[in-house]
C-alpha cells in the first residue's frame, strides 16, 4: 500500500509515461491512455489524504474528524499522527 506522497510520485511519474506514449516517438494512443487513466487513480488516492490531513480534529460533537479516523487517515498517508488529544 502506498502513502498520499507515494501515490502523488507515482500519478506525476505515470503521467510523464503516458504523454511519452500519446505523443512521442512511436506513439501508442490506447498505452497512453491506460497511462492516463491509472495515473488519475493515483492522483485521486493522494488528494483524498491530503485532504484528510486538513480535516480539523473533532474537539465537540459535529465539529470535525473524529480523533480515531484522523489517526488512521495519517496512518494511511504515511505520516505520524498529530499530538495532542488525536494521537
Amino acid at each position: 500500500m502506498a502513502t498520499g506522497p507515494e501515490h502523488y510520485r507515482e500519478a506525476e511519474r505515470l503521467a510523464g509515461m503516458a504523454h511519452r506514449f500519446t505523443y512521442g516517438d512511436g506513439a501508442d494512443p490506447t498505452v497512453g491512455a491506460a497511462l492516463a487513466a491509472e495515473a488519475q487513480v493515483h492522483a485521486t488516492l493522494a488528494l483524498a489524504a491530503a485532504t484528510a490531513m486538513s480535516a480539523p480534529v473533532d474537539q465537540e460533537p459535529d465539529t470535525g474528524m473524529p480523533p480515531a479516523d484522523v489517526r488512521e487517515w495519517a496512518r494511511a498517508a504515511g505520516v505520524n499522527p498529530p499530538k495532542g488529544g488525536a494521537a
